[in-house]
Parts: structure tokens; C-alpha cells; sequence
């Protein structure tokens, strides 16, 4: 079993990027382990923040969207803003907390209005 290495934050080596920094180059991790973390230290005795680090030279290309890829998208989009009570579309992703359409949720203040 190896130990990773780990980095102060601002300070991992070139050749090591995160998820998010991968994203921004157009690459992923394509499989691979992580290399390395970043530590973020905090105040008052909590855990440090931690930022998982992998190889940019293993990275692979992000995989573009697929026509069927994009339709399954917008059919998932589509599902989330249906009300599952007057089934209309709302126009704004319905929130869990509510469960339906803002009408929906709050009927008596729509007649108010």
C-alpha cells in the first residue's frame, strides 16, 4: 500500500491538477487512482479541507455529447421542471423542498393575489 503525497493549498507541483482544473483543460481523470491531496488547513481544531490531485499526463479527453446523450438530458431537465400535480411545466427547476410547482405549493396565496 503506498502513501500519497500531500501538498500545502496553492503549492501541488506542475503535473498535478484537480477535477475541476482537469474540467477547465477540457480533460478527465480517465480511471486513474489519485496521485496526491491538497490540505487546507482551518482554525479552531477542524479537520482540514482536502482537494484530491491527479495526474494531468494520464488525463484522457472529456467525451463529447452524443445526440442520444443530449436528448436524455433535456428529457432529465424536462422531468424537472414538470409539477407532479397540475403536470404543467413550470419554467424553473420545481425545488425538492416544495415537491410541486410554486402554484401548487402555495395555492391560497395565488388566490390572494
Amino acid at each position: 500500500m503506498s502513501v500519497l503525497p500531500v501538498f500545502r493549498w496553492h503549492l501541488a507541483p506542475d503535473g498535478y491538477a484537480t477535477r475541476r482544473q482537469l474540467r477547465a483543460r477540457g480533460l478527465r481523470p480517465g480511471g486513474q487512482d489519485v496521485a496526491g491531496t491538497l490540505e487546507r488547513p482551518r482554525r479552531r481544531g477542524r479537520p482540514p479541507l482536502v482537494a484530491y490531485l491527479y495526474r494531468v499526463d494520464l488525463a484522457m479527453p472529456v467525451r463529447p455529447m452524443t445526440p442520444g446523450r443530449w436528448r436524455a438530458h433535456a428529457a432529465m431537465m424536462r422531468a424537472r421542471r414538470t409539477c407532479p400535480e397540475c403536470r404543467r411545466d413550470a419554467g424553473y427547476v420545481i425545488p425538492p423542498s416544495l415537491g410541486s410547482c410554486v402554484t401548487c405549493a402555495y395555492p391560497e396565496e395565488q388566490r390572494a393575489a
